[in-house]
């Protein structure tokens, strides 16, 4: 999905409701709707029993698109509360036109002239609401936000020490083009944005302040939709559930291809393991994974859906090069390999790294150590048969390119596009904001939270992109299914528990409940 600036939107904006005639007032109502949904959604992700919603909304079309919301949740058996941060009198045009309606609705408002007047509310608040919405400020923000805004902003994030956060198209505070917050904003555990994503959504700096991100379709029409220009798109599930078609009656577990993973020492038996569950649970037909002798029993016992097979090991206990010359020679069984979890940078393992680059005409998915193989000489990855995912986090493409994590952090997304084009790899920059590149094509994924910060994740995401590149699917296709599913899954494993106790494991069990998320689209 493309990834808009201010003026972009506003465009779009003014060219539906002038030149395609449909009114601002029906465009703020499919936004207000798609934000109490949006809130529904979350609400029964957390298994959130209480009902209480309190929307706190500005002048601005927020405003209105919180007011809309307020009456559809009504509607939907939520106790509701809105807070209007200003003077009813201020409202103007389609916000008015809601509020009046929302009145109608019975639905009771308090007004919040000064910042004394925040002050009381906070004081007087005992009960904390199962979810704030956010529709106090929105993509005209320029500096430092003050007064009455800025004392609402403060009374939103002490509230989400225990209620959840949603901001409506962009957390208040932030600036929508830049990213960057002067003074106060409001910390969402959900944005649900617009029509189209804005650039500052997806800055750097702005992660820490949009948590998820979802947007809402409110009607622009596609042809002007397909005129925007953008350096950078968001993954969506709307476009990547076409990936998964519905399978046929008789298919067999040949139609699915069949993925060798290779990689495992003392020491890192789980690594293996977990890349060896996720690929099952990617709907491959075949799983084999090779990996040093005295590893089998753990991983044939974990995962009896794999077939598992051991090799000869190095003397520190991890796999040994001189396990090639068998596999190499039966290479035509596989559609994709995977290499790397767990395989430590033993100088005999790298070998191995290097053989199966060389031999391979399936995809190749090098992934942590298989990658370190590779430091200083990233171009020397553009030397082989087939085609080639690489997944890196910071650490890694810093060395793989030479350079300080910090600079790659700094400029994230012109850094996987060169590590694409140099290695000409297909690349998954790992990290907040996970980048997908591809020849020019560069794209990011904002599923995922903080508690997927936890040894295990990225075998699981390795595992799972290689089931997919063994299914037939494009590279870049794979990789950026493989990221978005593997951060939803995150996202749900983290509601049913909390981000503190997640686990890689617990992230794989939700990998189910993710891909029907897709499929649904």
């Amino acid at each position: 999905m493309k990834i808009v600036s201010t003026d972009g939107i506003r465009q779009l904006d003014r060219t539906t409701i002038e030149k395609h005639k449909v009114p601002g007032s029906l465009l703020m109502a499919r936004a207000g709707k798609g934000v109490a949904e949006g809130v529904i959604r979350l609400c029964k992700e957390h298994c959130l029993t209480d009902k209480i919603i309190l929307l706190v909304a500005g002048h601005g079309n927020n405003g209105g698109d919180a007011f809309v919301a307020a009456r559809f949740l009504r509607e939907a058996g939520f106790t509701v509360r809105v807070l209007l941060a200003g003077d009813k009198s201020k409202l103007r045009g389609d916000a008015l036109f809601h509020f009046k309606k929302m009145v109608q609705a019975k639905i009771p408002v308090t007004e919040l002239r000064t910042e004394n007047d925040c002050q009381k509310i906070s004081a007087g608040d005992k009960v904390y609401p199962t979810v704030v919405v956010d529709g106090v400020l929105g993509t005209g923000l320029e500096g430092k936000v003050r007064g009455v805004a800025a004392a609402v902003i403060r009374f939103i994030n002490a509230l989400s020490k225990k209620s959840l956060v949603v901001a409506i198209d962009i957390p208040s505070g932030l600036n929508s083009d830049t990213g960057i917050v002067e003074g106060n904003a409001v910390r969402a555990d959900l944005t649900i944005t617009m029509g189209l994503p804005k650039i500052g959504l997806i800055g750097q700096n702005a992660l820490e302040y949009v948590g998820q991100l979802e947007v809402v379709n409110i009607g622009f029409p596609s042809v002007i939709v397909d005129k925007v220009k953008s350096s950078v798109e968001l993954i969506t599930p709307d476009e990547i559930s076409f990936l998964f078609p519905r399978r046929n009656k008789t298919v067999h577990k040949g139609n699915y291809g069949h993925l060798l993973i290779m990689g495992g020492a003392e020491g890192y038996s789980g690594a293996m393991t977990l890349a060896a569950m996720a690929a099952v649970r990617s709907g491959v037909g075949l799983v084999t994974v090779v990996v040093p002798k005295r590893l089998v029993p753990v991983v044939a016992r974990t995962v009896p859906e794999a077939m598992v097979h051991g090799a000869p090991e190095t003397k520190s206990g991890s796999i040994n090069s001189t396990c090639w010359k068998k596999w190499n020679k039966k290479l035509g069984n596989f559609t994709a390999i995977l290499a790397g979890p767990g395989m430590t940078r033993h100088a005999a393992t790298c070998r191995l790294a290097k053989m199966i680059l060389r031999d391979s005409k399936s995809p190749v998915v090098l992934d942590a150590d298989a990658l370190n193989v590779f430091e200083r000489v990233a171009s020397k990855l553009s030397e082989r048969m087939g085609k080639l995912v690489i997944t890196p986090h910071p650490g890694e493409m810093a060395r793989l390119l030479g350079i300080s994590t910090a600079k790659v952090q700094s400029n994230r997304f012109k850094i996987a596009a060169q590590a694409s084009s140099l290695t000409h790899s297909t690349t998954v920059l790992k990290g907040a904001g996970t980048l997908v590149a591809e020849d020019k094509k560069l794209q990011i994924n904002l599923t995922g939270n903080p508690g997927m910060a936890a040894g295990g994740m990225g075998d699981v995401l390795a595992g799972l992109l290689g089931g997919f590149l063994a299914q037939g699917m494009k590279p870049f296709d794979a990789a950026r299914a493989a990221v978005y599913l593997h951060g939803r899954a995150g996202d749900l494993a983290a509601a049913k528990s909390s981000e503190q106790t997640l686990s890689a494991r617990d992230l794989i069990a939700c990998l189910p409940d993710a891909f029907r998320d897709v499929m649904r689209g």
